[in-house]
């Protein structure tokens, strides 16, 4: 022990790890809830997570977490690419003791059903409509509102997926391998929840280097009386330069 250093001067605190996990699905932006089956909050719905164990890493532990209580299979749970997103430390966070919650993000294509895994303090797990969790007592089965503060960690979440659309060629993961740029536009109207410029949206996907290739003679009806629409596969680049930026305003779906 280091000289002169009393760690009993300090009090303790815990360490949990929360998971804001996005996907598409149905044309609308989803999260992974569960719904916790111990006090406090017990029958409420939450963001995944838990307690980080003494020699485990913050993500190490939201792996583990995100296993034990939504039974997705390891080897989807471990390739999942989770952004660490902030620390919340209010004081009064969490009614058992002073616990301090490092929060991850992501955003990923094709998940799979959950289902409660048997570990942690989840007795259900589903994808939730984001607008539905947002909302509270918008659906019976979500109840009046999220546990703790993971109401503001999802809107910070949220925030941060939208965020990396702009910047990087994540859309067209969420799009077959080939695609129509109406329904690239899709992802990114479903993810952002703005209704955006036809025109001008294919100008700028056109107009940025390496995110889309066309499909020599390949074209899709896409149930219009135009002509069959143009197919694209993703390109090289995995940023975006220029960035393809939200309308600041505009209508909202």
């Amino acid at each position: 022990m280091t000289a002169g250093y009393d760690p009993h001067a300090f009090e303790p605190f815990a360490v949990t790890v929360d998971l804001a996990v996005f996907t598409v699905r149905a044309g609308a932006l989803h999260v992974l809830l569960i719904r916790r089956g111990q006090e406090p909050y017990a029958g409420t719905w939450a963001l995944p997570g838990g307690f980080v164990l003494p020699r485990e890493s913050a993500e190490t532990a939201a792996r583990r977490e995100l296993a034990e209580e939504t039974g997705l299979a390891p080897g989807v749970v471990a390739a999942l690419h989770l952004e660490q997103l902030r620390t919340y430390s209010d004081p009064d966070r969490d009614p058992r003791m002073r616990v301090v919650s490092v929060a991850f993000t992501a955003l990923v294509p094709d998940m799979p059903e959950p289902a409660a895994g048997g570990g942690g303090d989840a007795d259900r797990a589903r994808w939730v409509p984001v607008g539905e969790a947002a909302a509270p007592g918008a659906d019976p089965g979500v109840g009046s509102g999220l546990a703790f503060d993971h109401a503001v960690i999802l809107a910070d979440a949220r925030e941060r997926v939208g965020s990396k659309l702009e910047y990087t060629c994540l859309a067209s993961a969420f799009c077959p391998p080939e695609f129509t740029l109406g329904e690239l536009q899709a992802v990114y109207e479903t993810v952002w929840d703005t209704a955006l410029d036809r025109p001008n949206f294919r100008r700028k996907v056109l107009a940025t280097p390496g995110f889309v290739e066309a499909v020599p003679g390949a074209a899709r009806l896409t149930g219009g009386r135009g002509k069959p629409a143009a197919l694209y596969r993703p390109g090289p680049a995995t940023t975006l330069h220029p960035p393809l930026l939200r309308p600041s305003e505009g209508p909202t779906r």
